[in-house]
């Protein structure tokens, strides 16, 4: 009998290098650190396993260390890498990352033509994503190749035979395809999304409306069923309905490194929602992973485990007091 997962996800799986100081251009020679492992659906695979879901991805990586790096993190969190490819004579796809002192980030990815980009329909089983919960898709996958952006279609199409919940990240990645072009090829995903999971940029770039309700809305006339739109030290909205929304703030931590923040909230809210919370508890937990994120570097350093979320919960408790369910 097959394995019965609670969310499956694909795209690209990948290693991170980061430049060891701020400020410091990928153009100018200097000291990186790394290789992380990473990649938006690998990184949410991975905080969805240790939050206790059973999570599986589908994707690819090289014949090489990088590839055995990955696999061996991902396998001993707990993720089910049966669908992940070993492509021979492809190098495991690799991004570079410099921050800059207020924060922004500037990537440099090998992912078009590296094992990443050599994801296929193929490598989508049907019993794969057919015998689960809920399927994970990110923009970002729809972005790194042709035959990924496929694939992941081919994944969304089966879960909607299946009556799967489809929720959906549009993780924009400007260094790998034109915003506009990322809007378009998000649109078919969107309009059969449980929930779609925007940052507040990437909102307004989908949208073109800043107001945070408003682009949410703008979201829902599209198809989603829900719009959570992730604010970072603002915390998060969730908008409902044209009367509802619900309003959380942030937990209040000292910044180490973003990266990932929003795929560790994705799986977080995930893990809520699959277990039938209220939308409150779901911003309120996801918000609280996501802050735990922020503190440790590295792209995968998200929290361990479910209890250590609600540990770190109950001692900020004066933050659960604040969110809120308003009319619009």
């Amino acid at each position: 009998m097959s394995t019965r997962f609670d969310v499956v996800t694909i795209g690209e799986i990948l290693v991170e290098i980061m430049r060891k100081q701020k400020d410091v251009p990928h153009n100018v020679a200097g000291e990186y650190l790394g290789p992380y492992p990473s990649g938006a659906p690998a990184i949410f695979a991975d905080s969805a396993a240790r939050l206790g879901l059973n999570s599986a991805i589908i994707g690819v990586v090289g014949e090489d260390d990088f590839g055995e790096l990955l696999l061996g993190r991902l396998r001993r969190d707990g993720v089910n890498t049966e669908a992940v490819k070993t492509a021979r004579g492809y190098t495991t796809g690799i991004a570079f990352v410099m921050y800059r002192s207020s924060g922004e980030r500037r990537f440099l990815f090998h992912l078009r033509h590296s094992a990443a980009g050599k994801l296929r329909p193929s490598d989508v089983a049907r019993e794969k994503v057919g015998n689960s919960r809920a399927l994970h898709i990110m923009g970002s996958s729809l972005s790194v190749s042709a035959s990924s952006r496929k694939a992941c279609e081919r994944a969304a199409s089966i879960a909607l035979d299946s009556g799967l919940k489809i929720t959906f990240d549009p993780n924009l990645r400007p260094e790998l395809i034109g915003i506009s072009k990322i809007r378009k090829l998000c649109l078919p995903i969107l309009r059969h999304s449980e929930i779609v999971m925007p940052s507040k940029t990437e909102a307004e770039a989908i949208t073109g409306e800043k107001d945070v309700v408003e682009a949410g809305l703008r979201l829902l006339e599209e198809g989603a069923k829900m719009a959570v739109v992730k604010m970072g030290s603002q915390g998060s909205v969730a908008v409902l309905n044209s009367r509802e929304a619900v309003w959380a703030p942030a937990y209040p931590v000292e910044e180490i490194d973003p990266t990932g923040a929003g795929d560790v909230f994705d799986a977080a809210f995930v893990y809520m929602y699959l277990r039938g919370e209220s939308v409150e508890r779901c911003l309120e937990f996801a918000n609280a992973a996501g802050a735990i994120k922020v503190t440790r570097f590295g792209p995968m350093e998200g929290p361990s485990s479910a209890e250590e979320v609600s540990a770190f919960m109950a001692r900020n408790e004066e933050i659960s007091k604040k969110v809120m369910r308003r009319n619009l």
